[in-house]
């Protein structure tokens, strides 16, 4: 039901009118609030409790945010008691003219959730308006021809007021000669005439002065009074008479302004000036006398200005015909205004929620519009449409409010921001439409993982670097913001030898920099990988790992190592011996060198520093092979000394040095000569403990001879199947020979001894220099070290490093080997 509030009371036939009211129109505000209210009410006044009437608790107002939403703010909401208030002065007949129902509708929109409820506030009328007359005193001029009964309408009064409290009779002042008439017209006002109930003698009496009174119903009543001054004339007994009473016409609200509206014609039956007619209108509204014009001579009606439907959709004009014998006569015009599709749907954009997260929802709403259209009928439907491809949608919620709601993923990375262009198009022909623009913010949310700007990254380090030298820098991107897209780095794993990583390399965790924490070697660390980490500081954090290849580049800090031949003490003399009947390009020795460097750095070259006889000797540059160029002469030296530089391709380059001593003979014993000569030249310290020992090796070999030939005889005397004597193989097992770099995997000592014991016993034949391989090396029988020597299944002494073949060979064979060996050391 209705509320009422105010500070009068209204009596008990106005409350019968508000219920009929209020129950005329509830089934179409059903849905609706709806308050009553009097006009006039005082600012602050409360309407009603809105809180309570929608089921709203105080307590949650704040939150809520209850709160009017109209084009004008008559009422407003107290946030402590969730009352409607009156905001501002209401004004029933400024806000509704003459209609009999007034309301004010408008919404209320609370939040959390979003909802619209619509309020009507029906403004009931009080009695604050008397009846006025608006032309005071009023002139008449009567015949004295007039006859008994004859009517002169006089100007209405107007009350602004409606129902009861409206203009409700006449009171004319008592007098001899006219009564008061009251009628009606067809709007349903009331106007007075004055009725001629005695005939005028101007003789007797030339003017009477009466007293017009207008009072209206309310409680109490207010009045208006009007003086009626009346001249008695001469016979003048025949006014005008309009062609229609009542004149009803339609025209579009478009018509341009000067327009011809209607032409009203009236006749007077009498001759000369009598019969001259002047049309004036009577007692209209002022906005009325700015949208009409009448010609007082022809009676013709035009516009003076634009007419608009919105505003009113229909007129009234009285007009008056009066000749000039003051005689006159009244019609009623009424002009329909014909509604026209001249209003542009009206938006306005109620609430935007922006920014809004870019993970939200489909459906999420990001906006309130309101839209109207003031025409009626097809020209105020509107429909309402978005403007281009936007993952948005248009959802009508309730009377003239639309929802902008999200209709697909969002993406901040790509589009930040979005310019909502919402149409709104009537049904007239032709269509009108208008347009907003409002702009919605994405907010950022840390929904992109870094991205390293390459898949891998290579570097390149020389080695003996700096400690603290940058090695390479990574660099990632994420297109999120602030926190989501500000990036640490960090190293997460490395295949570097087991040793602290941070003490190899580091990197700067905010701009992405590795700088190599100590000197690398590329003797011991040539490549290394790292994996990288690229990680933000959203909430979660993302993060991205990338590869980087970390070579180190050789530099020439590495002097060539001359595996062969093996470099001895200053005391020691090595020997290669060749045939006197070697042929020219015949292989003598090789020299054998590694660099622990690569590349151009480990490239060696072979160069004979000094030679006794340079002509007879070949070096090879690149092979390091030593072969005779010619034919050796009867004038020939038989020993040779070659000095051999072994250079390799760094800048600068780094060289070795060793010394090669060559001995032309067909024998050892024909060598031995040579050789002695050569140690005889170079004294060695300990010669005569050598010279003992080489005795006592002999008796003891003298001994064990004995002992084996007993141990013979006595397993031939058990065995008669067993042949006498067998070659034997001899088994050394070799120590570490030269030491070989780690990096060098060639094959390139591939020498072969032959030792074996002849089977008859008288003869002992040794064969040196037989190639296992392509390539051939001379003999030598001087070692340096016992354990270059080895023997293996096949009776084959090979000269190699770090190798040792295990043969099961006889102790007689061992020992006689080992004798051998001891007796060319002392030649040594």
């Amino acid at each position: 039901m209705g509320r009422i509030a105010g500070q009068r009371v209204l009596t008990l036939k106005q409350q019968v009118l508000v219920s009929f009211f209020v129950s005329l129109f509830y089934c179409a505000f059903s849905e609706q609030i709806r308050y009553s209210i009097p006009e006039e009410m005082a600012k602050g006044s409360v309407v009603g409790n809105l809180a309570k009437d929608l089921g709203l608790k105080v307590q949650d107002l704040p939150v809520r945010k209850l709160r009017v939403s109209a084009e004008r703010e008559y009422f407003s909401i107290s946030s402590e008691s969730g009352d409607l208030l009156v905001s501002s002065r209401i004004d029933r007949e400024e806000m509704c003219g003459r209609k009999l129902m007034c309301s004010l509708d408008f919404e209320t929109v609370v939040e959390n959730p979003l909802n619209i409820f619509h309020i009507t506030v029906i403004v009931l009328d009080i009695n604050d308006n008397a009846p006025l007359f608006k032309r005071t005193p009023v002139d008449l001029k009567i015949s004295e021809s007039i006859q008994v009964g004859t009517s002169f309408p006089l100007d209405p009064a107007v009350d602004s007021d409606v129902g009861t409290n409206s203009l409700q009779r006449y009171y004319l002042e008592p007098n001899s000669f006219f009564d008061l008439t009251v009628k009606q017209s067809p709007d349903g006002n009331k106007y007075p005439e004055l009725m001629l109930k005695k005939s005028l003698d101007r003789e007797q009496q030339s003017s009477h002065h009466l007293v017009l009174m207008a009072l209206d119903g309310g409680q109490p009543a207010l009045n208006g009074t009007a003086q009626i001054r009346i001249n008695v004339v001469d016979a003048n007994d025949n006014p005008p008479v309009f062609s229609q009473q009542v004149y009803r016409i339609s025209v579009s609200e478009n018509l341009p302004p000067g327009s011809s509206v209607l032409h009203v014609t009236a006749t007077d039956q009498d001759e000369g000036v009598n019969g001259e007619i002047i049309f004036s209108f009577q007692n209209i509204e002022e906005d009325m006398k700015l949208l009409f014009d009448l010609d007082e001579k022809t009676g013709e009606i035009t516009t003076k200005d634009n007419l608009d439907f919105e505003k009113t959709n229909s007129y009234t004009l009285s007009i008056e015909a009066k000749d000039f014998g003051d005689l006159a006569t009244h019609c009623k015009i009424h002009i329909g205004i014909l509604d026209e599709n001249d209003c542009a749907p009206e938006m306005t954009v109620a609430s935007v929620f922006s920014p809004v997260l870019e993970n939200s929802e489909s459906g999420t709403v990001v906006a309130f519009l309101k839209i109207r259209d003031r025409d009626s009928g097809e020209n105020g439907e509107v429909i309402c449409y978005l403007q281009g491809n936007i993952p948005f949608q248009l959802e009508s919620s309730s009377k003239n409010y639309y929802k902008v709601l999200t209709d697909g993923a969002l993406d901040r990375e790509q589009t930040p921001e979005y310019n909502i262009t919402v149409i709104a198009t009537d049904k007239g022909i032709p269509p009108l439409s208008t347009n907003k623009t409002f702009i919605l913010h994405i907010a950022d949310v840390n929904d992109n993982a870094p991205v390293f700007l390459q898949p891998s990254y290579v570097a390149y380090v020389p080695e003996n670097n700096p400690s603290g030298a940058s090695i390479s820098c990574v660099s990632a991107v994420d297109p999120d913001l602030e926190q989501n897209g500000s990036l640490t780095y960090s190293i997460i794993w490395s295949d570097l030898p087991i040793l602290p990583l941070s003490s190899y390399v580091s990197v700067n965790g905010h701009r992405g920099d590795i700088f190599a924490q100590r000197s690398f070697d590329y003797e011991q660390v040539r490549t290394f990988e790292l994996i990288l980490q690229a990680r933000d500081s959203g909430s979660p954090a993302l993060s991205a790992n990338v590869s980087v290849r970390v070579f180190i580049l050789d530099s020439n800090d590495n002097a060539p190592v001359i595996l062969y031949p093996a470099l001895g003490t200053d005391s020691t003399i090595l020997f290669d011996m060749v045939p006197r009947s070697a042929e020219p390009g015949f292989l003598i020795t090789k020299v054998v060198a590694v660099d622990n460097d690569s590349g151009h750095n480990a490239w060696l070259t072979y160069r004979v520093l000094q030679a006794t006889d340079p002509g007879l000797f070949s070096l090879g540059l690149r092979t390091g092979e030593v072969r005779t160029t010619r034919t050796l002469a009867d004038k020939d030296a038989t020993r040779h000394r070659l000095l051999v530089s072994v250079q390799d391709g760094g800048q600068p380059p780094l060289s070795a040095t060793v010394a090669l001593h060559l001995v032309f003979a067909d024998s050892l014993h024909e060598a031995l000569p040579e050789m002695m000569e050569e140690r005889t030249e170079i004294p060695h310290p300990q010669s005569e403990l050598q010279f003992y020992l080489v005795i006592a090796l002999a008796l003891i070999s003298v001994l064990f001879l004995i002992t084996v030939t007993l141990a013979i005889a006595l397993r031939l005397g058990r065995s008669s199947n067993s042949p006498i004597l067998r070659c034997f193989s001899v088994d050394f097992c070799s120590k570490t020979g030269p030491r070989v770099p780690p990096n060098y995997s060639e094959g390139t000592l591939p020498y072969s001894y032959n030792l074996c014991v002849a089977s008859q016993g008288e003869k002992m034949e040794y064969n040196f220099l037989k190639m296992t391989g392509e390539m051939s090396l001379p003999q030598d029988f001087l070692f340096n070290d016992v354990s270059d020597i080895l023997n293996n299944s096949s009776g084959e002494l090979q000269m190699s490093s770090d190798i040792v073949i295990p043969s099961h060979v006889s102790f007689c064979n061992h020992f006689f080997g080992f004798c051998f060996l001891l007796f060319v050391q002392y030649l040594n």
